[in-house]
């Protein structure tokens, strides 16, 4: 029996893919196991930003390591076709207001459009009370450091 290996994206294709998304999942080192939580995000010059909440799990763990991997895969239904995106790097905490103004507004618009108002529990809202509720003020935001290269690949 040969090996099959997948083709490896290439950097423009990893930049589409993940321009055209805006869900990944991210795997936090928590002492000897990781944990992985999915997370909405935004792209702004070609650096991803996240949206914490002040509270839970994630947050203690950050507080320890920012040391992360973040996933984004995509695949039919049939898989048929697909590819998974991993990157590695660090979560670095945002202070600059007018820079989390623009990462909340941009979250929020996205998530109007794509999402229902149920989604409003992950960043810790109640989804009774709308995207509105969604402001820049008292949030986390973080901003993706990548270390290293990228890695994708696709079905062939």
């Amino acid at each position: 029996m040969s090996i099959i290996k997948l083709p490896k994206m290439e950097e423009e294709e990893i930049k589409e893919a993940i321009n055209s998304h805006s869900l990944c999942r991210i795997a936090f080192i928590d002492n000897e196991y990781p944990y992985i939580a999915p997370f909405q995000y935004v792209c702004i010059n070609n650096v991803l930003f996240f949206h914490l909440t002040d509270y839970g799990k994630k947050k203690k763990i950050l507080q320890k390591n920012q040391n992360i991997c973040l996933s984004i895969e995509h695949f039919e239904p049939d898989l048929s076709s697909y590819y998974f995106i991993s990157i590695q790097g660090k979560l670095e905490l945002i202070e600059d207001n007018k820079l989390k103004k623009e990462v909340i507004d941009q979250i929020a618009n996205s998530a109007r459009k794509r999402y229902s108002k149920n989604f409003l529990s992950v960043h810790g809202f109640e989804k009774t009370r709308g995207w509105d509720v969604f402001t820049a003020k008292d949030q986390l935001v973080y901003k993706f450091k990548q270390i290293g290269t990228p890695i994708g690949l696709k079905s062939i």
